[in-house]
């Protein structure tokens, strides 16, 4: 898998279709449900496939779980660009780095079982 730009620029870190676990996201200070499709995950962020339009510097909470560790990961994104009707991709603002460690090993060992 290649590296891919972002119409802000050159993405750093490769992004993985992974099929990660409960998944959810809360915009902060809205309570809608956010219907989600699975993720690629990267390191640093996430392209999220959902319908909903979310302004980019929207700050979301986000929990999932790892697929093969089942780590459970809690962190603070924000909305760097959105694809109206596609999804969005958000960049981590605030993450453990226990669970930044958790997905770079999850990410290597999908990469190994490829």
């Amino acid at each position: 898998m290649s590296s891919s730009s972002t119409k802000t620029g050159t993405r750093q870190n490769k992004r993985y279709h992974t099929h990660v676990h409960d998944l959810s996201i809360t915009y902060e200070g809205y309570s809608e449900d956010i219907p989600l499709r699975p993720p690629d995950l990267s390191v640093r962020g996430m392209f999220i496939n959902a319908a909903n339009h979310l302004p980019e510097g929207t700050v979301l909470k986000v929990h999932f779980r790892l697929t093969r560790t089942r780590y459970e990961i809690n962190a603070r994104a924000e909305v760097r660009y959105c694809l109206p009707g596609v999804g969005i991709g958000v960049e981590f603002v605030e993450i453990s780095p226990e669970a930044q460690r958790a997905i770079e090993e999850e990410l290597r060992d999908t990469e190994n079982a490829s």
